[in-house]
């Protein structure tokens, strides 16, 4: 049975972005303040909260809350946070509620020493490794996935060392998991053999390390990029300097909406720069979908790279059609009524020379729900358009996510329930077509084999809701008093 389509529903139409982990170790140098600077361009991961953990050598210090990077520190907040070694994080929610015990980085302790742990991702058997913890008398303070994690590494390094807990935690993992982690002399990331969330890092031009979700994230501090942590990987700095470790078997399926949406433009994944990936996209679109126009537009920001690219293959010309609000962000403000009904205007305006009886076709990288789309559509047209022609540069999403992306169950998901015809009248636009699986692919410059696309086309490469895969040695292990 067809669910029915609700234009005035208040959600928006994007996928949320999942999380940003960022990792500094670097003798002599305010690591805490590189870090900062590090989320901050992470910022676009996680607008819920953030985090930073330092160490001396001697003691892990924590501090975190809700909010933005700015809002979270300043420098009287920064200075206090003293060491050579840091671990830093972005947060939106996917697993756990908006409560301040959900911020990262977690502080765990166990007998010799503690650790400070940042993850990007979603287990897929969270509640199964939780309640085996609660029954070893494991108490949490939090609802996130990520404590289970941070838990199952303090359980385990009561027998030896961080490394080999690190080890013996990852063979109980089911899910997606990109994961930096500080002791008092180490710092370590970690990914799923999958390498569902990506996970870089680079070496600073004078000495040390940065690890972090996106190369944009090492541009910052100069760091040049050395590698992905690879998926099932184990990567340690230390003052012994680095070393890697494989240590399951990879079986890459990185999310590819991390080439449609995710990942800034100006970060590099998988050898591919995103804006031109972006850009490749909307050519190929405007090859399979072509539309007699007199201007392309994109919808800002994540949208034009893709419109630039339908632009140049169709050769019709390229403008600014939607001028959006760059200041819209967290806000505690609740709208009244009269200013609920502005709704999308507070983040775009159409810019009324440039589409006054004109025939535009708009691009954008996704349609989740549809709400938002059909608002745009509507803004075009009362500004004066003549015909909208909405070109998506990424096929349906159809599917929900369970590795780190929040989005609706597939009964929300205009696609799962609706034909491009139907959606099309929903959105009240003169067209409407999407970008083929196959050409996406292309625009990436990799096979099919290396992504996750679940999203997009149902195939899930872990399987949803499975059972921790534990051995009775590895249970008595981890729930070890």
């Amino acid at each position: 049975m067809k669910t029915r389509l609700t234009p005035h529903a208040s959600h928006n139409d994007k996928p949320k972005e999942e999380c940003g982990v960022y990792g500094v170790y670097a003798q002599g140098e305010d690591v805490a303040k590189m870090t900062y600077f590090g989320l901050h361009a992470l910022q676009h991961r996680g607008q819920e909260s953030a985090g930073i953990a330092v160490s001396d050598g001697l003691s892990i210090f924590v501090v975190k809350d809700m909010g933005l990077v700015p809002q979270v520190f300043d420098e009287k907040s920064l200075a206090a946070l003293e060491g050579h070694m840091a671990v830093g994080h972005v947060r939106y929610s996917t697993t756990g509620s908006t409560h301040w015990e959900n911020a990262q980085p977690v502080h765990k302790t166990y007998p010799d020493g503690s650790l400070a742990l940042a993850h990007n991702g979603n287990l897929v058997n969270s509640k199964q490794l939780r309640n085996m913890l609660k029954k070893s008398g494991s108490q949490f303070r939090s609802s996130s996935d990520t404590e289970v994690i941070a838990d199952l590494v303090a359980s385990f390094v009561g027998d030896g060392h961080i490394e080999d807990a690190i080890i013996s935690t990852m063979g109980l993992l089911e899910g997606a998991y990109s994961v930096a982690l500080m002791t008092e002399n180490k710092l370590i990331a970690f990914r799923d053999p999958y390498g569902i969330r990506p996970l870089c890092y680079g070496k600073l031009k004078d000495n040390g390390y940065v690890i972090s979700s996106e190369t944009c994230g090492l541009d910052i501090l100069g760091a040049e990029y050395v590698d992905d942590v690879q998926p099932g990987q184990m990567v340690v700095i230390s003052k012994n300097g680095i070393k890697k470790r494989q240590v399951l078997p990879a079986k890459p399926a990185l999310c590819i909406f991390e080439f449609i949406y995710f990942a800034r433009p100006d970060s590099t994944l998988l050898g591919s720069n995103l804006y031109g990936s972006r850009q490749h996209m909307g050519q190929l679109l405007a090859e399979e979908a072509p539309a007699k126009a007199d201007i392309v537009i994109g919808v800002p920001d994540s949208g034009v790279p893709a419109a630039v690219g339908y632009a140049k293959a169709s050769g019709i010309p390229f403008g600014e059609g939607l001028i959006k609000n760059r200041y819209i962000g967290r806000t505690f403000i609740q709208p009244t009524n009269t200013i609920r009904q502005v709704g999308i205007r507070m983040k775009l305006n159409p810019l009324l020379p440039a589409i006054k009886d004109k025939r535009v076709v708009v691009v954008d990288d996704s349609i989740v729900r549809g709400n938002t789309t059909r608002k745009i559509v509507e803004l075009l047209k009362e500004a004066g358009a003549k015909e909208v022609h909405v070109r998506i540069s990424s096929p349906p999403y159809a599917h929900s996510c369970y590795y780190g992306i929040d989005t609706a169950d597939s009964s929300q998901l205009i696609a799962a329930n609706h034909s491009v015809k139907e959606i099309c009248k929903h959105l009240k636009a003169d067209s409407l077509a999407y970008l083929s699986l196959d050409s996406l692919i292309k625009a990436t410059r990799n096979k099919r084999s290396a992504f996750c696309a679940a999203c997009l086309c149902g195939k899930y490469p872990i399987e949803v809701g499975a059972e921790a895969k534990v051995t009775k040695m590895m249970l008595e292990k981890a729930t070890k008093p």
